[in-house]
């Protein structure tokens, strides 16, 4: 359902509203009363799809909106989904020349304090980025350091031979020879057509 206010004559700049509801039970009206009252001159509004993804109406005021135009909305939530998806705004936003005013967190970056503000976020993001490629690396290091490099371990040849030789000439069964052996119970679908193993880096 459109409840989008009536096209005023464009006339930069201006300032142009986006609310959105993101439940059923829930209503517009107090974000259109705020976004009037912040001098809006037309607002898009946005209620629940099927995805949360598809967002029409805002792509409908990305089409009106105008470089040095404000878009104001009552608090980054309406408009963005996480951090990472501010950001991202946030940089359409800047290449457009679009101005940017959230009511409740105070952030105009028609201001210098406003584009400080998302700076600092985005600098923060990149920190949480790099730290947390810096643990990971630190966690792969760690466990190189202790033998384990990832994925299944690796069956020793001497090991496999050992088994081929038992399994040929003990008359033990597959598992037995696993067992006995000490290679993985994945090698014994392979003990019936074993040749040449010791040509192999590792049966799995």
């Amino acid at each position: 359902m459109d409840t989008s206010t009536p096209i005023e004559p464009k006339t930069s700049p201006n300032r142009i509203g986006y609310a959105r509801v993101s439940s059923i039970g829930q209503n517009l009206d107090s974000q259109m009363d705020a976004l009037k009252q912040a001098g809006c001159i037309k607002i898009f509004t946005h209620k629940l799809t099927g995805s949360r993804l598809e967002r029409p109406r805002w792509d409908d005021l990305l089409k009106y909106i105008r470089p040095d135009d404000t878009l104001v909305v009552t608090e980054l939530s309406r408009m963005t989904r996480s951090l990472l998806h501010l950001l991202e705004t946030a940089k359409i936003l800047e290449q457009r020349q679009i101005n940017l005013l959230s009511l409740r967190e105070s952030i105009d970056t028609t201001t210098a304090t406003g584009r400080c503000f998302l700076s600092m976020m985005g600098a923060i993001h990149q920190m949480e980025r790099e730290l947390r490629a810096e643990r990971a690396s630190a966690g792969r290091i760690s466990a190189k350091a202790r033998g384990r490099t990832g994925g299944r371990p690796r069956t020793d040849v001497a090991k496999l031979e050992n088994a081929r030789i038992l399994y040929q000439n003990s008359g033990k069964t597959a598992a037995e020879v696993c067992k006995v052996a000490g290679v993985m119970n994945t090698c014994l679908v392979l003990f019936d057509s074993i040749i040449n193993v010791h040509q192999r880096k590792c049966w799995y």
